[in-house]
Parts: C-alpha cells; sequence; structure tokens
C-alpha cells in the first residue's frame, strides 16, 4: 500500500446559471430601407389606382352621369337585352366545354406519359400567344363561304361564322388554357400514387377520378371556371371576326359596346359597360370570398 496521503476531495461547485439565448431576430428577405419599401409599395398603389381604379370609376361616373332612370333604360332596348342573352348564352355553352377539357387535358398530362405530351402542353398555351383576331379570322377560313369548308356547310343548310355557332367556337378557342392552366401544375405535383392505391383496390377509372382526383383539385378547378367564365363574358377580338356584327342577334355585349360608342351614345356604352365591369367584380369577390372560406383546403390540397 502506499503511504502518500489522500488528495480532499473537492467541493462541487455551483453550477453556473446557463445563459438565455435569444430568439435571432428573423432577417427581411431584403435588405432595403424602409423608405424604399415605402415607395416601392408606394409605386404600387398608384399605378394600380391610375391604370386599374381609376378607369373603373370612370365607367361607373359616365353610366350615371345622366341620372339612374337613364341608366336603367339603357337595359330596356330590346338591342341590349339581345347582347346580354347572348353573352351569357355563349358563357353557358363555352364554359362547361372547357372544364370537360381542361380535365381531361390536364389529366392526360399530370398522370400518364405518351407520345406527343410535349406537343399538347405546347397546344393548351397557344391561344396564349395568338392574337384573338387572328384566331377569329381562322375560322373564318374554315368556315366562312368561301372557306375550306364553307361550301360543304352552305350545301348542307349550316351556318358556322356569322352566328351563334362561330361566335361559341372563338370563344371556346380563346378561353380553354384557363381551366387546364389551373389544374395541370396541381395534378403534377400530386403524382400518381393516390389514383394506383385505389385502383390496386378494385377501384375503376371514373370512380377514381370521383373519389380521389376530383375531391385534390376542386378548388383549383373552380378558380379556373371562374377565370374562364371572366374571359368568355368579356372577349371582343376573336368573336368581333366571326359574329358578322348583326345587331340584335350576333352583337355580344363588348361587341354592342363598340356599337353604342361608335353612335355616340355614350351613356348607354358605358351602361353596357358597367355591367360587364360589375360582372368582372362579381368574379373577383367570388374568388376572394372562397379563398378567404376555403384558404386551408385550398392549401392542404396544394401541399398534398
Amino acid at each position: 500500500m502506499s503511504d502518500a496521503p489522500a488528495r480532499p476531495r473537492a467541493e462541487p461547485q455551483p453550477a453556473r446559471p446557463r445563459a438565455v439565448t435569444r430568439p435571432a431576430r428573423p432577417r427581411a428577405v431584403t435588405e432595403e430601407t424602409t423608405l424604399t419599401r415605402r415607395l416601392l409599395i408606394a409605386t404600387a398603389i398608384g399605378f394600380l389606382a391610375l391604370f386599374v381604379m381609376l378607369p373603373l370609376a370612370a365607367v361607373f361616373v359616365e353610366a350615371l352621369r345622366r341620372g339612374l332612370d337613364h341608366y336603367l333604360a339603357t337595359f330596356s332596348d330590346p338591342d341590349t337585352q339581345a347582347a346580354i342573352r347572348l353573352t351569357l348564352l355563349v358563357a353557358a355553352i363555352s364554359v362547361p366545354l372547357n372544364m370537360v377539357f381542361g380535365v381531361a387535358a390536364a389529366w392526360a398530362i399530370a398522370k400518364f406519359e405518351f407520345v406527343g405530351k410535349s406537343l399538347l402542353t405546347t397546344l393548351v398555351d397557344l391561344p396564349f400567344s395568338v392574337s384573338p383576331v387572328v384566331s377569329g379570322l381562322v375560322f373564318v377560313l374554315l368556315f366562312g363561304a368561301h372557306g375550306l369548308l364553307g361550301p360543304w356547310l352552305e350545301a348542307h343548310d349550316l351556318q358556322i361564322v356569322f352566328a351563334v355557332p362561330g361566335i361559341v367556337l372563338a370563344t371556346v378557342f380563346v378561353t380553354f388554357p384557363f381551366v387546364a392552366r389551373e389544374l395541370i401544375p396541381l395534378m403534377q405535383e400530386q403524382g400518381t400514387s393516390e389514383e394506383e392505391a385505389a385502383l390496386t383496390l378494385g377501384a375503376s377509372g371514373f370512380r377514381t377520378f370521383l373519389t380521389v382526383t376530383l375531391p385534390n383539385v376542386k378548388w383549383a378547378l373552380l378558380y379556373g371556371v371562374l377565370l374562364c367564365n371572366a374571359r368568355a363574358m368579356g372577349e371582343f377580338g376573336a368573336v368581333s371576326v366571326v359574329s358578322g356584327h348583326v345587331r340584335g342577334l350576333t352583337n355580344t355585349m363588348p361587341l354592342h359596346v363598340e356599337i353604342l360608342y361608335n353612335e355616340y351614345d355614350f351613356v348607354g356604352a358605358f351602361a353596357v359597360a358597367s355591367l360587364l365591369a360589375g360582372l368582372a367584380l362579381v368574379t373577383l369577390v367570388a374568388k376572394s370570398v372562397l379563398e378567404w372560406r376555403f384558404g386551408d383546403a385550398l392549401g392542404q390540397s396544394r401541399l398534398h
């Protein structure tokens, strides 16, 4: 055994209080000064006020310039009523057609691999790059009296151009990307795992679409329908080419506004224009209400 004296035991040291670390202050996305941020916000608000709110307010001011009675009298005109009915009819036909096409195109592009998929995706975006006037001219060249199919249509007593069918075709062409473009990115993000699971469990393709695919994209589908409807009711260029401007028969509301303005009936023109603007505002309000009311569900569907 060792004769070395035992070392005294060290007294336990009191625990030092741990330094409280404060959470790091969140950094701004950019390092602009407060003055710069305020200038940017003021620029955006000023731009919207000058180019959006001011013209919109001017439409309603001019429409009511002679009073409410004169404003309401515009809508008692038979030609104005015919233009309103035709606009609603064209929208009621073209929007459901585009909804069916948009769902089919989005489902095919997002869920399947096939030859020509890139071409189909490009064709979906075609109306965004082609002038509406050119789109209307294409239908005239196809279905007009001297067009490619004109003699055959005339022989069978069928009229497409300068009639309601031509207006519907032109409207469908310029508005069909809206529904598809809302659905394609969402369907691609969701993938095909749920559909494959449903098919594995014995569900048919149609039942899989109704119970799996459609619930996941219903809000995006509704947004696409709202945008498609707004564009369908306000389309001017393509419809102007194929309509023939037959007053009371083939004039939609945008075309009727042009006729009233050219006849120097400014109050009547702005009255019909205010109805178009009101329909656009209703669409915007409906979209905002849906985002506010079902924002959580929409976010979950997009992050699914």
